[in-house]
C-alpha cells in the first residue's frame, strides 16, 4: 500500500514511524495541494481526519458531503486519496479560474522573458504573476504604461494588453514572441501619436481646459474657456492631430453666433503647418485666455440652480440666451427645474421653459443621465 500511495503521490510522505501522520502535497491538473491527513492507531480510514490549504478548502466548497462519502467507502489509504483526487477534478472543472492555473514551466519562462526585457521596465506585477503592468518613454521624455494579461499557456496564446491610448492596442503576436515584443510595438505606437500628444499639451499648458478636469493621454477632447460662460469644444483627431477638429462653441446666442460665423467663414484658412491652437485663433480671430494672463475661477462660474461648479463631472453648460442675464445652469439641474414648472412644455426631447433668474425663454436638453 505504501509503495502504490507513494507511487502516484511522490509529494504525500509519512512524518511518524507509526504511519498516522502524512502531510505534503497531491497534484491535479498540473497543480498541488497541500494536506495534512491523520489516521487514528488502528489507521481506520473511517475515522481519518483531513486538513488542507485555504486553496484547497475553497475549491471543495460545496463538495465535503461528498468527500464523506467517499471516506466511509475507501478501504485503505490509497483508496482515499485517489477517491480525494477524483473529486478534486470535478471541482476544478467547474471552476475556470483554477481550470486556467498556469504550469510551473510558465513561470520559468516569465522570468526568462523579464530578465531579457530588463526589470527596470517592470512597474506592477501582480501576485498571481498573470498581470504585469510596463513602463515605457517615448522620445519627447514622456512617461507611459502597458498593462499586459497573460494567459496561462504563455506564450502560445496572445496576451491581452491595455494601455492609456486613444486608439486600441492591438499587437502582432506569434507563439515566440514575447514581453519584448509587446515593449517595442508600444514604443513604435506611442511614436505614432507624438504628434497628437503634442497639440493636446499645447492646448493644456496655454489655454483654460474646463473639462475633462484631469485629461489622460486616452482622452481626445478638450472644452476651452474662451470668456465667462463661453467655451469650444474641440475633438482632436488622434491619427490626423494637426486638422481641423471637430469644433463645438457652448455658450449664449448673442456670444456663440459671432464666433461660429467667424469659424465657417475662416475655415479655408485652416493650415495644417502651423499648431491647432494657433490656427483655432487665427480662424476665431480670438486670443484664449492662458494660465498666464487669467486665473481659472473667472471660467469656473457656478450653477445657478445648485450653486455648484462641478455637479459629478459635469460642469454648467446651460446659459440663458438673455444678454442682460447669461446665467449659467447644469444640463441636469435646468432640466429638473423646468419639469417642475406648470408652464413648462416639451417637444420631443427639448423643454421650454423660463430662466429661473430673468424670466426670459429657455430650452434645455431632457437629462439622458440617471
Amino acid at each position: 500500500m505504501e509503495r502504490l500511495l507513494v507511487k502516484e503521490n511522490p509529494l504525500l510522505l509519512p512524518l511518524n514511524k507509526e504511519k498516522t501522520v502524512y502531510d505534503g502535497f497531491i497534484t491535479v491538473q498540473e497543480r498541488d495541494f497541500r494536506v495534512r491527513i491523520l489516521l487514528p492507531p488502528d489507521h481506520q480510514i473511517k475515522l481519518a481526519k483531513l486538513h488542507c490549504c485555504w486553496q484547497l478548502k475553497q475549491l471543495l466548497r460545496g463538495y465535503g458531503h461528498i468527500l464523506k462519502q467517499r471516506l466511509h467507502h475507501s478501504a485503505d489509504l490509497v483508496g482515499f486519496v485517489l477517491e480525494m483526487k477524483t473529486v478534486l477534478e470535478v471541482a476544478l472543472k467547474s471552476k475556470p479560474e483554477y481550470r486556467s492555473i498556469p504550469p510551473p514551466k510558465y513561470y520559468s519562462q516569465l522570468i526568462t522573458e523579464m530578465e531579457h526585457l530588463g526589470w527596470d521596465k517592470l512597474v506592477f506585477i501582480d501576485t498571481e504573476f498573470r498581470t504585469l503592468s510596463l513602463k515605457a518613454e517615448d522620445s519627447t521624455g514622456r512617461q507611459h504604461v502597458v498593462t499586459v494579461k497573460l494567459k496561462p499557456k504563455h506564450p502560445t496564446e496572445a496576451p491581452e494588453c491595455s494601455a492609456d491610448l486613444p486608439v486600441p492596442m492591438a499587437i502582432t503576436w506569434t507563439s515566440k514572441s514575447t514581453l519584448n515584443h509587446i515593449h517595442t510595438q508600444f514604443l513604435l505606437l506611442l511614436e505614432s501619436l507624438a504628434d497628437f500628444w503634442k497639440v493636446l499639451d499645447e492646448i493644456d499648458e496655454k489655454t483654460w481646459v474646463l473639462e475633462p478636469e484631469k485629461p489622460s493621454r486616452a482622452d481626445t477632447m478638450r472644452r476651452i474657456a474662451i470668456g465667462n460662460n463661453v467655451s469650444i469644444k474641440v475633438e482632436v483627431d488622434s491619427r490626423h492631430p494637426k486638422m481641423l477638429p471637430e469644433c463645438c462653441l457652448l455658450g449664449a446666442d448673442h456670444v456663440v453666433t459671432p464666433l461660429r460665423n467667424k469659424l465657417n467663414a475662416n475655415m479655408h484658412l485652416w493650415n495644417p503647418d502651423c499648431s491647432v491652437l494657433q490656427n483655432l485663433r487665427d480662424v476665431l480671430e480670438i486670443e484664449f485666455p492662458s494660465p498666464a494672463t487669467h486665473e481659472k475661477s473667472s471660467f469656473s462660474t457656478e450653477c445657478g440652480i445648485c450653486y455648484s461648479y462641478r455637479l459629478n463631472s459635469d460642469i454648467p453648460d446651460q446659459v440663458c440666451n438673455d444678454s442682460r442675464c447669461g446665467q449659467p445652469f447644469h444640463q441636469a439641474c435646468l432640466y429638473e427645474w423646468l419639469r417642475g414648472l406648470p408652464s413648462t412644455r416639451q417637444s420631443f426631447n427639448i423643454v421650454f421653459g423660463e430662466c429661473p433668474y430673468c424670466s426670459k425663454p429657455i430650452t434645455v436638453k431632457m437629462s439622458t443621465k440617471p
